[in-house]
């Protein structure tokens, strides 16, 4: 169900993950005491570097940059890390976001949660196929796609960092060259195929 209400400052009219509507929470009252939370969500420390950041900064800097919505970042972090053998707890997920997430301040139902992890799956696939799309079409020379690799591993790395993710010197020049080795792999394979259509 789309909602186009603009709670937590966002009016994303392209976004079917809008901010629900208080009717489509689970309740925006303050948060609950410390000790009202599960143990699981206390601890949570993901997230905990953005405290006091506000939910617009955050959007229009990954807007800027990505296709996604900070909500749609935020509950899919979340949906990976709250996680068990049944399944994701959307529930939890929902009732305690603002806890979870310093830019959130709303609630959220366990259906939206998951709209918002939907959408979030839906553009990873669409900007994944346009990325791939251009990588072997020939539209851009191997040391345009290494520049171009270059500067979306910063910002997905830069991501990781604010998650809480301390990425060693070591492990990021091991990412990048494994993803530089997967892109000549893409590269050669796509010219190999094209020559095979011509």
């Amino acid at each position: 169900m789309r909602d186009d209400s603009t709670a937590d400052g966002d009016a994303d009219a392209d976004d079917p993950t809008t901010p629900p509507s208080a009717s489509s929470t689970t309740g925006t009252t303050p948060s609950a005491a410390a000790d009202d939370l599960p143990p699981d969500v206390r601890k949570y420390e993901r997230f905990k570097k953005m405290d006091g950041a506000q939910y617009d900064r955050v959007n229009d800097f990954l807007r800027d940059r990505t296709y996604v919505t900070a909500r749609e970042w935020a509950i899919a972090r979340l949906c990976v890390d709250f996680r068990t053998e049944t399944g994701v707890e959307m529930t939890k997920i929902g009732e305690n976001l603002p806890e979870l997430v310093p830019f959130m301040t709303d609630t959220y139902s366990p259906q939206a949660v998951n709209q918002a992890r939907a959408s979030f799956e839906e553009k990873v696939q669409k900007a994944g196929a346009t990325f791939l799309y251009g990588a072997m079409s020939g539209f851009f020379t191997a040391e345009e796609l290494d520049e171009m690799m270059y500067e979306v591993t910063e910002v997905a790395k830069f991501l990781l960092e604010v998650e809480g993710v301390d990425l060693s010197v070591a492990e990021e020049l091991d990412a990048e060259d494994r993803v530089s080795e997967v892109m000549r792999e893409v590269r050669e394979s796509s010219e190999e195929l094209r020559d095979d259509l011509e």
